[in-house]
């Protein structure tokens, strides 16, 4: 595969009904894809976060009922895994596309996060573009545009962080299904490059 690239089909995926047919479907059709991704984006990530990164595709391994609603591909420094620790993900929901940098629930950084981000929180209010989004579930698709995050809303994030358990922090780009530039394989690989770096603040303050 030399070239990558997403269509309406790899959206439809998940409209498919039943676990075994959707699964089938994105182990046939999207894991090539994201696995391809995560070799191809793997060294220019790791000289950017000056460590090795390693790419994870989603196995969805735990899942005996309901179909997984988006699927995705994950770079963290651990070999091993990375749900345990910072992260970016490239991954598509049925509407879009994300690549985002993620500290989810099972994460030991999310403190060390939470306190950098209240020091540096004005710079990281002007560095992220506009039109990015911050989440607090990684297991929905609901985001809200940066431009529209309020003091009292990263008050309220940082505080999660620090005090709940199961709190997360996801931040990043979307580009909905319909965009052209999921045809063009090197635009596209060139902005989730562009996104990385943009990104690349957030992922150091976590350690």
């Amino acid at each position: 595969m030399s070239l990558i690239t997403f269509d309406e089909t790899d959206f439809d995926v998940f409209t498919i009904p039943g676990l075994e047919a959707r699964m089938a479907a994105i182990v046939g059709q999207i894991r090539p894809k994201l696995t391809w991704l995560g070799d191809q984006l793997k060294p220019g990530l790791s000289l950017l976060c000056g460590q090795e990164m390693h790419p994870h595709v989603a196995k969805h391994a735990r899942r005996t009922v309901n179909p997984p609603n988006d699927t995705w591909v994950a770079w963290a420094h651990h070999k091993r895994g990375y749900k345990a620790h910072p992260h970016f993900q490239v991954g598509l929901w049925s509407t879009h596309l994300f690549i985002q940098f993620a500290v989810i629930y099972e994460c030991g950084h999310k403190e060390q996060f939470a306190g950098q981000l209240r020091q540096q929180l004005d710079r990281i209010r002007q560095h992220i573009p506009g039109h990015y989004f911050w989440s607090d579930d990684h297991t929905k698709p609901d985001t809200v545009p940066h431009v529209q995050m309020k003091p009292e809303d990263f008050a309220s994030l940082i505080r999660k962080l620090e005090t709940t358990k199961k709190a997360e922090v996801l931040c990043g780009l979307r580009i909905d299904r319909h965009d052209p530039i999921l045809s063009q394989s090197e635009a596209l690989i060139q902005t989730i490059e562009e996104t990385f770096h943009t990104l690349l603040p957030l992922y150091r303050m976590a350690f």
